[in-house]
């Protein structure tokens, strides 16, 4: 697995716009950190990133239903996330935040009623489509990361690194284990090391013991603001294309304000 390539960059340890510590309970099996580093530092560089905002035109296939239109997607470092869809049929919007109390999220179709996600359904990752977030977050003390090693994915060699997290004292044991909700999978490309796809599952509203697989495939990455951002974005749900994200602008840094992710 280029025991010397990663012998030349052993000594990098990106904490680009987070306070990343890699002591206490994290636990990695070497070198799934290594490649998570590298995939971070070949995201951002030396950019120090706290908000992101991605426009463009979207395509959404839910059942006989196939719908274009415009979309607006928003997230901080932080961990909070806007996504709004504006489709013919009216506007579809989710809104992930936190606080001391934990995660919570609602999200609204056309009549614009609000609906609670599950709790069980905010442990994945809300900036689904922007990576560099995801990996940022998970380089941190509470994460456990394993390398399963190579493998072809979409006809490219990837690296495969699966993520997921200690449990909290206060969580109650499962099932499912907080570890399996949490359990997000990274496909970093073997060359660029830049995020192929990433892979976790979601949860029925009432049954959080039925996996549901999401895959977010990202590709066309474009330099914005000195970050590495994918202008093409696919969400698949249960296997099947269920979103098609083509990126027109995309915004680093732009002072977005915590209260434009407020749960209502």
């Amino acid at each position: 697995m280029r025991h010397s390539f990663f012998a030349a960059v052993i000594g990098v340890f990106v904490c680009c716009f987070l306070s990343i510590s890699l002591s206490g309970q994290q636990t990695a099996s070497p070198p799934a950190l290594l490649y998570l580093q590298q995939s971070l530092s070949q995201l951002v560089g030396n950019t120090s990133i706290s908000d992101v905002t991605l426009t463009g035109t979207v395509r959404r296939i839910a059942g006989s239903d196939d719908e274009s239109g415009s979309a607006t997607l928003k997230a901080l470092s932080t961990g909070a996330a806007r996504t709004e869809l504006s489709l013919s049929s009216g506007t579809l919007s989710e809104i992930y935040n936190s606080s001391t109390s934990g995660p919570a999220g609602k999200w609204s179709g056309p009549d614009g009623t609000l609906h609670t996600i599950p709790f069980h359904n905010l442990l994945s990752e809300s900036a689904w489509f922007f990576p560099a977030f995801a990996i940022s977050r998970r380089l941190s003390t509470s994460y456990v990361v394993t390398d399963l090693g190579p493998e072809t994915r979409n006809g490219r060699q990837v690296e495969h690194i699966s993520v997921s997290q200690n449990s909290p004292s206060e969580y109650p044991a499962g099932p499912p284990s907080f570890q399996h909700l949490t359990q997000l999978d990274f496909y970093l490309d073997s060359v660029t090391f830049l995020p192929d796809s990433i892979a976790f599952n979601i949860h029925a509203d009432n049954n959080a013991l039925l996996d549901i697989p999401v895959e977010i495939d990202f590709s066309d990455y474009h330099s914005v603001s000195g970050a590495q951002v994918p202008f093409h974005i696919q969400k698949f749900l249960n296997n099947s294309l269920l979103i098609d994200f083509q990126v027109e602008n995309a915004a680093i840094n732009s002072g977005l304000s915590a209260s434009a992710f407020a749960i209502q």
